[in-house]
């Protein structure tokens, strides 16, 4: 059976790395203290290299936005950490004849760096990125780009696991699949129809597939 997980805040701590690698590149720089708390909330929900042209008029640097990508991307990349238990899970859901996959949206080097660096990569029979596929969650055709990815479609049925309520929760419903939330401390919104299945963190999540039959 098919298992497709979002990446960040997901899988990895992507807010928290984001969080570190701001405050060493403005320490780097001497930048002001309150320089760190613009570029998060700047790239709090996405990063893209365009991001770069405007940090780099509002913080007055002199480096070209293209440089500044590339440290972003390598300094996240280093910054970022697996979940507890992530790694574990997943190697356990490979051991239990589970097809996994990443479906998320994002760059594709910045994405594929923190698959790299966190040693993540290797496990996935398929990885998916907007950036690469063209097309973004929740949109139907990203989710059938990341089951193809993997070697399957999405006639063949699974799951989706992941953070966010509207991208992957209810854009993965509206393909077909089963969803799985990742609270992480929240309340589901009322707003949006129920997901299959609600778990506190990625531990959680990967126990209810594990107890599913593949």
């Amino acid at each position: 059976m098919l298992a497709l997980f979002d990446l960040d805040n997901t899988l990895i701590d992507r807010t928290a790395g984001l969080e570190d690698w701001a405050r060493g590149f403005v320490r780097s720089r001497a930048l002001p203290h309150e320089a760190d708390a613009i570029i998060c909330d700047r790239l709090s929900e996405r990063a893209h290299p365009e991001d770069f042209v405007d940090l780099r008029a509002i913080l007055h640097l002199g480096d070209a936005p293209e440089d500044l990508w590339r440290e972003y991307v390598d300094g996240v990349a280093h910054s970022v950490h697996c979940f507890p238990g992530a790694r574990e899970g997943l190697e356990a859901l490979r051991r239990a004849g589970w097809t996994i996959g990443i479906a998320t949206n994002g760059a594709g080097d910045i994405q594929r760096a923190k698959l790299a660096a966190t040693g993540l990569a290797p496990l996935f029979h398929g990885i998916c990125v907007s950036g690469e596929a063209g097309v973004r969650k929740p949109e139907r055709r990203f989710f059938e780009a990341a089951a193809a990815e993997c070697g399957l479609a999405l006639n063949d049925g699974g799951w989706m696991v992941g953070d966010n309520p509207e991208t992957d929760m209810v854009g993965a419903r509206t393909a077909g699949l089963r969803t799985m939330w990742v609270a992480a401390g929240r309340e589901w919104p009322d707003s949006s129809p129920a997901p299959d299945a609600i778990a506190s963190d990625i531990v959680g999540a990967i126990g209810v597939l594990r107890g599913e039959r593949v």
